[in-house]
């Protein structure tokens, strides 16, 4: 298979076939936390992306200077070293969205999803198809965000990004931008998805 089949691929896995929230259903704490607002899931998710691109093509760079047996200790040193960077560049020239996030920009150097593909794939692959992996994981992981975004802020707010959709008579759902709303918004959203898939793939859905 050619690079560029490759690269096709990868970027399909990562975002439709293990999609890391509506598939494999992982790190979810930023997801259920982030989102009351769009806006804040598109810039969790780009950040998310931008750190998994850099720490997969250097990690991917070092696979061979870096021992087998020490790999693990040394992956945390590299990705911490990267969200820390991140997170001083947003406090420098994003100071609004540093904020918005808070603890969960330091906590994605502990992200099961940025960990899951370093071990599995950027190690053992070569710098530019770990590139094309961060960016479609990546991708993946902030059209999730963004969509559950966009559901509990108009659902919950009335407005997506900031701007009012909803007439002010259209009843507001509070709950939606509580922890409760996320997860009952992030379950439906999954159910929808898995019978979409699930039909377009050709398999019967069975009846309850």
């Amino acid at each position: 298979m050619s690079q560029t089949n490759q690269a096709v691929k990868l970027l399909k896995n990562g975002i439709f076939d293990e999609n890391p929230v509506f598939v494999q259903v992982i790190a979810l704490c930023p997801v259920l936390a982030i989102t009351t607002q769009a806006v804040n899931g598109l810039g969790m998710g780009l950040v998310s992306t931008a750190i998994m691109m850099t720490a997969f093509v250097a990690i991917s760079l070092l696979r061979k200077l870096i021992p087998s047996t020490v790999r693990i200790p040394c992956y945390i040193i590299i990705i911490a070293g990267i969200v820390t960077a991140a997170e001083f560049l947003l406090a420098g020239f994003a100071p609004d969205l540093n904020d918005a996030l808070g603890i969960f920009i330091p906590l994605i150097a502990t992200n099961c999803v940025l960990f899951a593909r370093v071990e599995s794939f950027a190690s053992k692959n070569g710098p530019f198809l770990a590139l094309v992996d961060g960016v479609g994981i990546g991708l993946g992981f902030t059209i999730a965000l963004v969509a559950l975004g966009i559901v509990r802020e108009l659902l919950g707010l009335g407005s997506v990004f900031g701007v009012t959709v909803l007439p002010e008579f259209f009843p507001r759902t509070t709950a939606m931008i509580l922890a409760p709303g996320a997860f009952i918004a992030l379950g439906i959203m999954i159910a929808v998805i898995n019978y979409i898939r699930r039909y377009m793939t050709g398999k019967k859905v069975s009846k309850a």
